[in-house]
């Protein structure tokens, strides 16, 4: 026996049941955003970028790559008045050789340009070295030379590096310019010789000189995290193979880079061995004094210093001596 079919029609509130999604709450106000008031400015050149700097001063802040300056804006930890992009100041975006045979690096150049630019690999190999350290790609795609220097983070590979190299810093204000060293320039955490009003326009690199190999060794948690302690080292040798100079800065180990002088001397005129690297690697823990944190004892940063230095010395001599060859 066949059944009737029967048709059954439902209200349509019952066959399509629905809320109003509705909000009559007014929309937030500006300042209920993340990081506090601030005036924009995108200056189209160096010199108007200088005059509002001469202009704000210390109530301003340089945007470049913003991978330090947006956190410290987004937790309000930065307050300042007003906020001035360079960004549009391609004058200092720049790689070049110098005249000298060294490097002229503009300070708004990308950490991820250095990274794969063939000039700073055959003109600084140190600096190629440590830049796949910084962050992850992301980071560095965006982040800037003059940026990470002007932040000195105590932890960060760039301003270690560039005190290795004894770069030369090119601050530049309305109406003037000086040249700072890289020893001086680094003052205290987060604090650089850097005033108010003036822009860190240049940072210019000796020639690399010949018999000369380099090294970055660091540890850190998870790679792309600040180290927990670092250390960039060349060396040097002379026509018999012995060392003629080394330079060894530790990160991450102080409020800002530490070169350790006693272990760089206790290396010159000897002949490099195991023996010496270690001795080396002694003094480098000896000359640093970093404090206790939630990630590491200063007990074990001053043991990792020791070791690091010595890997790091070892890696230097091979390729100071392939350079030799």
């Amino acid at each position: 026996m066949r059944l009737a079919r029967r048709s059954i029609s439902y209200p349509v509130a019952e066959r399509m049941p629905h809320r109003v999604l509705t909000d009559s709450r007014p929309p937030p106000r500006l300042a209920a955003v993340k990081p506090p008031p601030f005036r924009y400015a995108d200056p189209a050149t160096v010199e108007e970028a200088l005059g509002l700097l001469a202009r704000h001063g210390a109530n301003a802040k340089i945007l470049a790559g913003g991978q330090s300056l947006m956190p410290l804006l987004n937790f309000r930890l930065a307050r300042p008045g007003h906020v001035i992009d360079v960004n549009r100041l391609t004058a200092l975006a720049t790689v070049e050789a110098g005249a000298d045979g060294g490097l002229r690096l503009g300070a708004l150049v990308r950490q991820r340009t250095l990274e794969r630019s063939p000039l700073v690999r055959a003109r600084c190999p140190l600096l190629a070295q440590a830049m796949p350290f910084v962050g992850h790609t992301q980071i560095r795609t965006r982040g800037t030379l003059g940026g990470s220097l002007a932040h000195a983070d105590p932890a960060a590979e760039l301003p270690a590096v560039i005190l290795a190299l004894d770069a030369r810093i090119t601050l530049r204000r309305a109406g003037g310019e000086r040249v700072v060293a890289a020893e001086d320039f680094f003052v205290s955490l987060l604090t650089t010789a850097l005033a108010p009003d003036e822009l860190l326009s240049e940072v210019a690199l000796a020639p690399w000189p010949a018999r000369t190999g380099s090294s970055v060794q660091e540890v850190a948690k998870r790679h792309g995290d600040f180290a927990l302690g670092g250390v960039a080292a060349t060396l040097t040798l002379d026509a018999r193979s012995h060392v003629a100079g080394a330079r060894i800065v530790c990160f991450g180990v102080g409020p800002g880079p530490v070169r350790v002088r006693d272990a760089e001397r206790v290396l010159v005129g000897a002949a490099p061995s195991a023996a010496a690297f270690a001795e080396s690697g002694r003094l480098a823990s000896a000359g640093v004094d970093p404090s206790d944190d939630i990630h590491a004892s200063g007990a074990y940063r001053k043991r990792l210093v020791g070791v690091l230095t010595t890997r790091a010395l070892t890696e230097a001599l091979t390729a100071a001596t392939a350079r030799a060859a």
